[in-house]
């Protein structure tokens, strides 16, 4: 059974198929949408915190680069320009709903130090009396290889957050309407799966193919994200994002998307 409603600490987790146009540019009616539900979660008495991608795409666009870059140093520098971008654009957008964001950037070395969490934990627990929204992402400039997947994704790294900050919730939303059966991007019977207890290698298969072409992360990410989630007991749901409305409904325990139970500890 879905209690959705019940959750106070949520972690989103906003991909770059949600949040850019296939040209890898922002999508801004989209983002309008996400800001305006996000804030109003956040007005329920819900504590939000983003995991954001989108900082490398954002940052070729604004110099005029035609593609994202291929090779680490410069996926670092267009990083640095497009995160700048990217916290210029939510505290904008969040400012009209009067709602206050903070920049938190991670890095494996950060994740693993024991220290470092707990000073993480202790920014997220004082940013949640001050009833701002965190906006976390990687720290691209500094750790070369975590444009290299080091940490994994933004996927696993939300995962992480919402373990780090004793998160009721992590949900990721994609441009998938959740976990299929098989990929339904090449078989367009692929059935839904609305309700996951377990992670069994079926589960595991089932996702094997299911990859979006404009982020760095699948299904298969996911599922490792929800694997994470599970081992700290946290529950997660996969929705599509490209209609945030329906955050609406996935709060009042509406069958949306697919729903990972964490079990019981």
């Amino acid at each position: 059974m879905r209690n959705i409603s019940e959750k106070k600490r949520i972690v989103i987790k906003l991909g770059t198929s949600t949040i850019a146009h296939k040209t890898g540019k922002l999508n801004i009616r989209r983002m309008n949408s996400l800001v305006r539900v996000i804030s109003d979660l956040h007005n329920s008495g819900r504590e939000i915190i983003i995991v954001s991608s989108g900082a490398v795409g954002l940052g070729a666009g604004k110099i005029g680069l035609p593609e994202k870059p291929r090779d680490t140093r410069t996926k670092q520098a267009v990083a640095a320009i497009g995160q700048c971008e990217l916290m210029h654009i939510y505290d904008d957008m969040f400012e009209k709903y009067s709602v206050t964001v903070a920049q938190i950037l991670l890095t494996k070395t950060i994740i693993e130090n024991p220290n470092h969490c707990s000073n993480f934990r202790s920014t997220i627990e004082r940013l949640s009396l001050m009833g701002v929204i965190p906006i976390v992402n990687e720290n691209d400039t500094i750790a070369i290889d975590e444009l290299e997947l080091e940490i994994g994704e933004n996927d696993s790294l939300s995962a992480l957050v919402a373990e780090l900050s004793n998160a009721d919730l992590l949900l990721i939303l994609s441009d998938i309407d959740g976990l299929y059966d098989d990929d339904p991007h090449k078989n367009p019977d692929a059935k839904p799966i609305y309700y996951v207890d377990k992670i069994t290698p079926e589960i595991e298969r089932a996702a094997g193919g299911t990859d979006s072409k404009l982020g760095t992360g699948g299904m298969t990410t996911k599922i490792s994200a929800a694997k994470i989630a599970a081992d700290a007991g946290i529950d997660m749901v996969i929705m599509n994002g490209k209609n945030p409305d329906l955050l609406y409904d996935l709060f009042e325990n509406k069958e949306i998307g697919t729903f990972f139970k964490a079990p019981t500890k």
